[in-house]
Parts: structure tokens; sequence; C-alpha cells
């Protein structure tokens, strides 16, 4: 497991999935950050709730993870999507639209790390995430969905890339950062 980045320590980090050694791996990779964590979506949204974290690390699939991003995005809490079995495009793109920051597959929980320090870094100086996403995993999607995946949905991956600095959803979750609610967003 690589070494947790100085910008994860201390982070409030909520980690969601239904299964335990999961939560636990991502507890020992971030090890830096204060996990807490829920098996199942009536206690992560309890959780969600209190509010106070930094960052929501939601599983998809078996815990109701895209409602759970909806109120995340609610309390101003930055999600990244994580998953398994919830790896298509279309699942891809609601993360997009509801305003998750990022959407890892698990094959990628070695690296867990190192992706949050980047993905939150970007996210903190208002750059676009889901560029650095694409760009450190584009070859992956394009080899796991297949030649042309993007094609299916051209006008929304149109849309995506003309305002990849600031699509809808990223607006909806600044909207209600207190850091970047004065910013204009």
């Amino acid at each position: 497991m690589g070494a947790t980045r100085s910008s994860l320590k201390g982070k409030r980090i909520l980690a969601v999935d239904d299964e335990i050694d999961i939560l636990e791996t991502i507890e020992d990779i971030l090890d830096d950050a204060e996990v807490d964590r829920a098996t199942d979506y009536d206690s992560a949204s309890a959780k969600i709730r209190r509010g106070g974290y930094d960052l929501a690390i939601l599983d998809i699939m078996g815990v109701e993870g895209l409602k759970l991003l909806d109120e995340a995005v609610d309390r101003g809490i930055p999600a990244v999507m994580l998953t398994a079995h919830a790896i298509n495009p279309e699942t891809l793109m609601a993360s997009i639209r509801k305003g998750a920051i990022s959407y890892l597959p698990k094959e990628t929980l070695a690296e867990l790390d190192t992706l949050l320090e980047e993905i939150l870094s970007a996210y903190e100086k208002g750059k676009p995430p889901w560029e650095l996403l694409f760009d450190k995993l584009g070859t992956y999607f394009d080899e796991r969905f297949g030649p042309g995946w993007k094609e299916k949905d051209r006008e929304f991956w149109s849309d995506f890339s003309r305002t990849y600095q600031i699509g809808k959803g990223i607006t909806s979750r600044l909207s209600k950062d207190p850091r970047f609610r004065d910013k204009g967003f």
C-alpha cells in the first residue's frame, strides 16, 4: 500500500460499502485520515446528515450509493464513487450528473491514497477532478466499456466535454460548499 499523502492527513472521510474487507482496506490505505465506516444505506445516510466530512467514498451497489451521493452533495460533502459491479457508462454518467467529484473502479483500490490526493488537490484548487480522472483512467474505461462507448451517448459526452470545467453537477456541489459559495458558482 502506498504512503498516504499529507493532504489526506487529518481529513474526515466517510467510507460506505457493504463489504467489510473493502472498508478495512480503505482504512488501511488512508491511515493518516480519520475514516468513519458504514455498511448500509441507513447508517450512511444518518452519518451524512450529521455532516462534518471532508470526503465521502461511496460504493454504488448494495448501499444505494447514487442516493447517498444526492445526500452528500446536498450537504456539501465531496463524494467519490468507488465500485466494482456498477462499472458501466450509465453509472459513470449518473455519477457525473449527480455531482460526484470522481468515479473509481475498485481495481484501483491499491492506488486510492494517490488518486484521492490528486482528486482532492484538484477539487480544492477549483480544478476539474473529472479531467484528472479521464487523464489517469481514460484507457481503463475505453478497455472496460469497449470501443466507441461514448458514441452511444454522444450528446451527453459532447456537452460534458464543452463544460468540463464546471458541469451542472459540479456547479450544484460547489454551490453548497462554503469554500466556493462566494466565488460566483
